[in-house]
C-alpha cells in the first residue's frame, strides 16, 4: 500500500480521524475536504487504497479496498477482500493506539467504497471507537448482520446520501440505515436534496458538527 496521507494535529494529538476515500480516488482526494472539518486537536490519516483489477470496470486496474463484482444489492460480494481490507483497517487502528490514542478518540470514515469500509471494519472492531462516518455508502456483506457485529454497535454513526446518486443508489443507503438501526442505537441518516454521487457543503458543516461532538477537545 502507499503511504496514507497524514495531516498532523494543529495542537497536542488527542484524538484521530482516518477516512477512506472511494474507487478510483487517493487518500489525496479527501484530505484537504477533512483538515478543514477537523479541529487542531485532531490527526487526520488518508489512506490510499491498494491497486487492483475490478470486475466491475471490465477487470480495469484502479484503487480500490476491495474488488466490486456487482451494481445489484442481492448480488455476490468479494468477501475475502472485504475481510482483508478490514484487517489492514484494524492494523491502522492499533498503530494509533500504540501511539497513545485510546480507540474511544478514533473515527473512522469514509465516502463510498470507503465508507463501506468504514462501517464494516467498526462493527467487526471489539473495542470502542468514538465515532463512523459514512457518505453515500452501504454496509458490505449486510446478509451477514446483526450477526457478524462484534462491537460498536452503540458507536454513533452519521450517514449521508444524497437522492440523486447514479452509482451507489438512495435507495441503498435507506436500505443500510434502517438494518443499522435494527441493532446499532446511535445511527443518524441524512438526506441532500438534488446531490448525486458526491458532497456539497451541507453535508460537509453536518460532518463538522459530527466531529466535534464525537471528539471533544
Amino acid at each position: 500500500m502507499t503511504s496514507p496521507v497524514i495531516i498532523s494535529a494543529t495542537a497536542k494529538h488527542t484524538a484521530t480521524l482516518i477516512f477512506f476515500h472511494g474507487l478510483g480516488d487517493t487518500g489525496h482526494g479527501w484530505a484537504s475536504s477533512m483538515a478543514a472539518v477537523r479541529s487542531p486537536h485532531i490527526k487526520v490519516i488518508c489512506p490510499t487504497a491498494p491497486t487492483m483489477p475490478v470486475t466491475l470496470n471490465t477487470g480495469f486496474r484502479m484503487p480500490s479496498w476491495f474488488d466490486l463484482l456487482s451494481l445489484d444489492s442481492t448480488g455476490p460480494e468479494d468477501e475475502e477482500g472485504i475481510r482483508k481490507a478490514a484487517d489492514m483497517v484494524h492494523s491502522l487502528i492499533a498503530e494509533e493506539v500504540a501511539a497513545g490514542i485510546s480507540t474511544k478518540r478514533i473515527v473512522l470514515g469514509g465516502f463510498s467504497q470507503g465508507g463501506a469500509l468504514a462501517m464494516f471494519s467498526a462493527l467487526t472492531f471489539p473495542e470502542p471507537l468514538a465515532g463512523i462516518i459514512a457518505l453515500s455508502s452501504w454496509l458490505p456483506l449486510h446478509k451477514k448482520f446483526p450477526a457478524e457485529a462484534i462491537g460498536n454497535k452503540s458507536t454513533p454513526l452519521l450517514q449521508g446520501h444524497g437522492d440523486c446518486d447514479p452509482m451507489v443508489p438512495y435507495r441503498w443507503g435507506q436500505m443500510t440505515a434502517s438494518l443499522l438501526k435494527q441493532f446499532m442505537t446511535q445511527t443518524e441518516f441524512k438526506t441532500y436534496r438534488g446531490m448525486m454521487h458526491t458532497s456539497c457543503e451541507e453535508e460537509m458543516r453536518d460532518v463538522k458538527k459530527f466531529i466535534e461532538k464525537v471528539l471533544k477537545p
